[in-house]
């Protein structure tokens, strides 16, 4: 914690040292991408992307899930889809899975998470159990993937993204991040399979 607070201490050194490009942010927020990715501390989505400030929009959840749309019974992660989408127009969304996800592993393997109800209440109502045909693949890679590509046809469910979709000012990605590697793959929808970027 200390280093976070010491940092955190001398961030505004860092500001001064490049003023105009955090002063255009006080004007408000335009970014081009809706990143959804997992919780997860090894995922930092502008480190992988080389993002600055105010060039993506981020959801981050257990496991990347994106719940199925719901008007009667809105969440905070539809509201940031839809806002994101309606609201700051952003023109592509990708849901980012990663190597080694506890998530993904815990829908694999059938963990016991009586111990963590909450989780385990969004793991059972968000997401169903990926299918891979290597379940004790130790980073996960073909259950992460498949998983990624679930959520994408979640997304699709979502109003705002299907409007968007079908008028073709929105594109849809699913990529796969290895934590241990820092390699990125993207799912290519025509072979179904998932390619260096």
């Amino acid at each position: 914690m200390k280093s976070l607070v010491d940092h955190a201490r001398s961030f505004t050194a860092h500001v001064t040292e490049r003023a105009e490009e955090f002063r255009a942010l006080e004007a408000g927020q335009s970014p081009e991408v809706l990143f959804i990715t997992c919780s997860d501390s090894r995922v930092v989505p502008s480190l992988i992307t080389g993002a600055r400030p105010g060039e993506l929009f981020e959801l981050r959840t257990a496991g990347n899930i994106v719940p199925e749309y719901s008007s009667d019974r809105p969440s905070g992660e539809t509201a940031t889809i839809e806002y994101a989408v309606r609201v700051l127009g952003v023109r592509d969304v990708i849901v980012c899975g990663h190597s080694h996800c506890g998530a993904v592993n815990a829908l694999v393997s059938g963990d016991d998470l009586s111990g963590v109800p909450a989780v385990q209440g969004w793991l059972e109502h968000a997401a169903s159990q990926p299918e891979t045909t290597a379940p004790h693949s130790p980073d996960l890679a073909e259950a992460v993937q498949r998983h990624a590509v679930a959520q994408l046809e979640r997304l699709h469910a979502h109003p705002c993204i299907a409007e968007r979709v079908e008028a073709g000012s929105l594109t849809l990605h699913a990529w796969y991040y290895e934590v241990h590697t820092g390699a990125v793959k993207a799912y290519t929808p025509g072979d179904k399979s998932f390619r260096p970027l």
